[in-house]
């Protein structure tokens, strides 16, 4: 293990069979976390688990969907009944439905990504902090937002930047309700990630490796590691005091 600094504490990531909730998951583990992934899949929920065990850590694999208010407090449930607390959330789980502009925009697609982009993330906060507002120790929440809303907006993307916009919004507000019962709310927005939802209808990684060098002021996107090493930081107790923040990661694109 890297660090210590959550030894001892239980972490539960949803949306972790996968990119960038995968990578978050096994940073915790090799920070000394027990950790609950979830999501709606099994198998890929399964392989994550395999990957932290093989590192020596602990880990539970919990499915859910975070749209489904029983499913959401399930995941809570369960991450007490393995472990006894629940120290750390983030809240991963998100999907895109892109490509239309807003007048050809379905009316599935927009509900798709608002029902898991907002509903699920207000759902899964909620049954969070019912419960760390009940431990002495609180707790620390870190939503998963997007340079797409709050941050810049693109063609094609009108129902995700919305979705997106809202998380941001949404973090900064149960944090100024929840910090004074002792839970901490923050929010990270990545930019351009090494994972496919980054590669634009047929391009390649070589091509990606190529629009981010002539386009993004670091001259490539982020790695599923930089968004994991940021979350943990606002996991931490090195961000006693961050309280609200949207954490913006984007090899330089919104600067």
């Amino acid at each position: 293990m890297t660090s210590s600094r959550f030894t001892g504490r239980t972490a539960l990531v949803t949306g972790a069979g996968s990119g960038i909730g995968r990578a978050i998951a096994l940073a915790f583990a090799d920070e000394g976390a027990r950790v609950v992934v979830a999501g709606r899949r099994r198998e890929p929920l399964d392989e994550t688990v395999r990957l932290i065990e093989d590192r020596g850590g602990k880990a539970l694999a919990v499915t859910g969907d975070v749209s489904d208010a029983a499913d959401a407090q399930a995941l809570v449930d369960a991450a007490v009944d393995a472990f006894g607390t629940l120290d750390v959330a983030v809240n991963n789980a998100g999907v895109f439905r892109g490509g239309a502009p807003l007048a050809d925009l379905s009316e599935a697609d927009w509900h798709t990504q608002l029902d898991t982009n907002v509903t699920g993330v207000f759902l899964a906060l909620r049954a969070q902090i019912r419960r760390m507002r009940t431990q002495p120790t609180g707790g620390a929440i870190v939503n998963i937002a997007s340079t797409f809303g709050a941050h810049t907006r693109v063609p094609g993307a009108a129902a995700y930047a919305a979705s997106k916009a809202a998380v941001s919004a949404l973090t900064r507000a149960a944090a100024r309700d929840h910090i004074g019962e002792g839970v901490r709310i923050n929010a990270v927005s990545p930019g351009a990630v090494e994972t496919p939802m980054s590669l634009r209808p047929g391009e390649t990684e070589a091509d990606r490796e190529a629009r981010a060098k002539a386009t993004l002021p670091l001259g490539r996107v982020s790695t599923t590691h930089e968004i994991a090493a940021a979350v943990l930081y606002l996991a931490s107790t090195d961000a006693s005091s961050v309280v609200g923040t949207d954490l913006v990661v984007d090899s330089g694109a919104t600067a």
